[in-house]
């Protein structure tokens, strides 16, 4: 997967998935153009906690993808495009759906219109395993059926749809790449991982507060999702607007991670369970998912290497490191 010379742009950069991906790509050689949302404060998003040798290579851009000007003007020249660039907190999607609408599918048809119109080689487009809503079967297959089951979820059905209409319409070469539920470090406490992780490391938590531990889920690690970008990006025998899963096809339940990071962490906190503010209407809570990754092994070789406990124990690393430094704003108080 040698990007040596190639002139990529990464929307999204400053995110969790982005930064890595656009690290990985600056080591590989890429030309990177990092498009980062706007903000009042001076920052690039995680893009700012990279090493200063990656950020020196790196063409750092501010904006948003909802405006279809500006998108124009940074896809012009651009060999490859990967589109990352999305809100995705489920459960603010619930709040204000408009906005997911606005930010995933129009923001998408914006850089799919760019692309057209500047002739890039290729689009990886961004997708995720919540399209498929609760599975029907296991393990989930691209045919599985799409299931909008909350806001964030049909607007990245939208997004999906409109970038194969693309494919199929203007004969775009798009790519759709849907990771599932990935993990790591520089994740937002968001996300159910660090969420655990933080409340077993942090002494000023005096349990572990959680939501619905039963919710079972395909967890893979960071590193392993941003290889799944650079190998949908350049490998040739890609299948331009048809859906690749990306996951490590091993399913765990959240009372499982719980179980793992207290083993981990040596924690004997308790774990109390209770309702949160955060927790999903019972017919938009997706139940299970488990990747079936097939597709995108036999077209690229990419396969998934760092297992759950190995993830775990990198991810708990930076965890600790952050605690240690001071660097760590609490974003939540309990999980679901």
């Amino acid at each position: 997967m040698n990007y040596d010379g190639v002139k990529v742009l990464v929307t999204g950069a400053d995110g969790f998935i982005g930064s890595h991906l656009t690290e990985k790509l600056v080591d590989r050689g890429g030309k990177v153009t990092a498009l980062c949302l706007y903000n009042s404060f001076d920052q690039f998003g995680w893009i700012d906690d990279l090493h200063e040798s990656v950020r020196a290579k790196l063409r750092l851009v501010r904006g948003d993808v909802r405006d279809s000007a500006f998108v124009r003007r940074i896809v012009r020249g651009q060999d490859i495009v990967f589109h990352l660039a999305a809100l995705i907190a489920i459960p603010h999607s619930y709040i204000t759906p408009q906005s997911y609408v606005e930010t995933n599918v129009l923001g998408t048809l914006n850089v799919l219109e760019a692309a057209r119109e500047s002739g890039v080689a290729r689009i990886v487009h961004t997708s995720t395993s919540e399209v498929y809503g609760t599975a029907v079967t296991m393990p989930i297959a691209e045919s599985h059926p799409l299931q909008g089951q909350s806001p964030y979820s049909a607007s990245k059905v939208g997004a999906d749809m409109m970038a194969e209409a693309f494919a199929r319409s203007f004969k775009l070469p798009v790519a759709i790449l849907r990771p599932f539920n990935t993990f790591g470090p520089r994740q937002s406490e968001r996300a159910v991982i660090p969420a655990i992780v933080r409340q077993a490391l942090d002494p000023t938590c005096p349990a572990m507060f959680v939501g619905d531990t039963t919710p079972m889920r395909d967890f893979t690690f960071v590193e392993d999702t941003a290889d799944a970008f650079m190998a949908t990006g350049i490998m040739p025998n890609i299948q331009f607007g048809r859906p690749y899963n990306a996951g490590s096809g091993n399913a765990v339940t959240i009372m499982d991670i719980i179980n793992l990071v207290t083993r981990l962490t040596n924690c004997n906190k308790p774990v109390v369970q209770r309702e949160s503010d955060r927790m999903r209407p019972a017919d938009s809570e997706v139940g299970a998912l488990l990747a079936d990754s097939s597709r995108l092994s036999a077209d690229t070789g990419w396969r998934a290497t760092i297992d759950l406990r190995e993830g775990m124990k990198r991810t708990i690393a930076w965890w600790r490191s952050r605690l240690a430094g001071g660097l760590v704003r609490r974003e939540a108080t309990f999980i679901t």
